[in-house]
């Protein structure tokens, strides 16, 4: 499932490209009257652009028919390579962190209303800080019910975790009642600090991505770890790496 997402342009491309090859196919023989496949790869267009968009057989049926099944994939194909651009070239532009790199220092409120600064803590404890898409999503109750269960065990190795997303406090606060939270959930309104660390999204950029990141006191980047479907795996990955920073 983590391949589909990551891989969702290359897979939706491909996937609306084989009908629109066939119907364009199709239509270039038509409109060149021939049966060759060799008018496919052939520099000439003006007759195609001239019967795609024009009415060049009013009365063959069929032509009509291919002519409309071709336009339709081709704009849609069109608006899928705008959706492309738009997206997915816009998350690639953010400063992404990578293993080394200095944790940016930020302060965000806390499901309490507390103002919670980084800097506070820097230096004085490993820090765990995973951003996750939405309160009480099936994927991110588990992770957030995970981290939970195993809070003695960070607390153990020495770190602080710190859960992070687009809700308001008052949802946090509500989501870490419901299931019992014991750690810090940060209020990231208009994902300011998601930006910060370049998390990249999901699915033409509209689902937030899953990513956790693990900090030494040095507060250097030690390991990441992205997957949206993976969620408790957040939680082992982590710990693995916190036991070998002992």
């Amino acid at each position: 499932m983590d391949y589909i997402i990551k891989n969702i342009w290359f897979i939706l491309f491909v996937a609306w490209g084989l009908p629109l090859g066939y119907y364009r196919s199709k239509f270039r023989k038509m409109v060149y009257q021939t049966d060759s496949w060799v008018i496919n790869i052939k520099p000439v267009f003006w007759k195609e652009i001239k019967g795609l968009f024009g009415n060049v057989f009013p009365d063959n049926l069929k032509y009509k028919k291919f002519r409309n099944f071709y336009l339709f994939y081709l704009s849609v194909y069109f608006l899928l390579f705008i959706a492309y651009i738009i997206f997915d070239k816009n998350s690639e532009k953010m400063e992404k962190l990578i293993v080394g790199s200095s944790v940016p220092k930020f302060e965000l409120k806390d499901q309490n209303g507390k103002l919670f600064k980084l800097e506070t803590v820097l230096g004085k404890k490993n820090l765990v800080i995973y951003f996750y898409p939405k309160d009480d999503s099936q994927g991110c109750t588990k992770e957030a019910c995970s981290f939970r269960d195993q809070f003695e065990v960070f607390d153990d190795a020495d770190a602080l975790i710190i859960g992070i997303s687009g809700q308001s406090v008052n949802s946090h606060h509500e989501f870490a009642k419901k299931n019992r939270l014991n750690f810090t959930l940060l209020s990231d309104s208009g994902n300011k600090v998601r930006k910060l660390f370049g998390v990249p999204a999901n699915l033409f950029g509209l689902i937030p991505g899953r990513v956790t990141y693990v900090i030494n006191k040095e507060g250097k980047v030690v390991y990441m770890f992205n997957s949206q479907t993976q969620a408790e795996k957040h939680v082992d990955e982590a710990l693995h790496i916190l036991q070998e920073l002992k």
